[in-house]
C-alpha cells in the first residue's frame, strides 16, 4: 500500500503507524468513567470497507495524517493533515 502524505509525496505504508480509526481523536475528556477510558483504548471495530484512519509519517515529516482509504482493497482514497481536519 502507498500512501502520498502531504507534505513528502507518494512513500510506502512502512514510513507511517497506523494509530487506529479516526475516532481515536476523541479521546474521553477529564473525570470521564473508566468505562469510557476502557472503551477508548481496548474497543475498536474492524470494519470491511471504506475507513478513516489515523497515521503518524514516523519515518518522514512526523506529520499525523487522517488517511481514507478501503480495507479490502486497500486502495488509499484521500489524505489530509489532522490540522486541516480539525480547521473544519
Amino acid at each position: 500500500m502507498r500512501i502520498t502524505c502531504p507534505h513528502c509525496g507518494e512513500r510506502d505504508r512502512r514510513e507511517f503507524y497506523y494509530s487506529g480509526a479516526e475516532d481515536y481523536l476523541h479521546r474521553p475528556g477529564e473525570g470521564a468513567e473508566p468505562a469510557a477510558w476502557d472503551a477508548y483504548l481496548h474497543l475498536r471495530d474492524n470494519p470491511a470497507g471504506v475507513t478513516r484512519d489515523l497515521w503518524h509519517h514516523s519515518l518522514g515529516c512526523g506529520a499525523w495524517l487522517v488517511v481514507t482509504r478501503n480495507t479490502v482493497t486497500h486502495a488509499v482514497l484521500g489524505v489530509e493533515t489532522v490540522e486541516k481536519e480539525q480547521d473544519q
